[in-house]
């Protein structure tokens, strides 16, 4: 991941699970596991990449699944690993592009748009063949990514702002057509001790939009078969124009094995 993006994390972690609130994460893990019950996964190791403050990698690990949690930031890991006080899920800081895992999973998923971090073709292609690498013969990819469009039509040139009890926010939008990358400048006020005085901090975050057929024809580079691709309301969640989510199946260990 480019390294402005990671030290951009570092001081969004502490407030993190506060202004994602409103995001369904139950209902994702839900549609997660019906998906991978489709392929007969209803159990066994799964890798959960850009895991963040590790809401995903929890809630599947709850519906019985080994969870192992791969991220960048030692910060966001660092309250993954608060909310996991027996240490069940194994978290790992290491880049998504860069990952080791001691043996093969049975899928791997990565949520929230995560994939949009990544500023380059080569960059996802990268994460995809290690994807490909470490999955089990038949193995599962579940991820989803924001659409040029939706950067272009419906997040760009939008300021979107927040006045909470003890935070407040400002995401300031700008997104450049000729590069495809939405540039958003997180303006921060965190309250701190009990006399009403708010930090102000300030990071920006940079994010790609692709193409439905720029992702597929990475997948097929790397060697994954592509299942499905869905809308939000198709994979029975709350409705986001512009969002796709994306199910591809290792295939090359499988033939192996026939």
């Amino acid at each position: 991941m480019e390294e402005q993006n990671l030290e951009s994390y570092q001081g969004f972690a502490a407030v993190y699970d506060e202004l994602m609130d409103n995001v369904p994460y139950d209902a994702w893990a839900e549609s997660y596991v019906e998906i991978l019950r489709r392929y007969g996964i209803e159990d066994g190791l799964i890798c959960d990449l850009a895991c963040g403050t590790g809401n995903m990698t929890l809630r599947l690990a709850e519906r019985g699944f080994d969870m192992i949690g791969v991220d960048a930031s030692f910060a966001m890991l660092d309250l993954a690993r608060k909310k996991d006080p027996e240490g069940k899920i194994l978290f790992l800081e290491q880049d998504m592009c860069e990952f080791e895992l001691y043996g093969t999973v049975r899928a791997v998923t990565l949520a929230c748009d995560s994939l949009n971090y990544l500023l380059s073709e080569e960059q996802v292609l990268t994460l995809f063949q290690l994807v490909n690498n470490y999955l089990d013969p038949g193995g599962v990819l579940i991820f989803d990514f924001n659409t040029t469009e939706k950067y272009r039509d419906l997040i760009g040139e939008q300021v979107i702002t927040e006045n909470r009890e003890d935070c407040s926010f400002i995401w300031d939008n700008y997104y450049d057509e000729e590069s495809r990358i939405n540039e958003c400048h997180l303006t921060l006020f965190l309250q701190e001790g009990q006399e009403g005085l708010f930090r102000r901090l300030e990071e920006t975050h940079l994010q790609r939009g692709y193409e439905k057929e720029q992702i597929l024809s990475l997948l097929q580079q790397a060697g994954l078969v592509v299942e499905s691709v869905m809308t939000m309301e198709q994979a029975g969640l709350p409705e986001d124009d512009g969002r796709l989510l994306v199910v591809a199946r290792e295939a090359e260990k499988q033939k192996e094995l026939k």
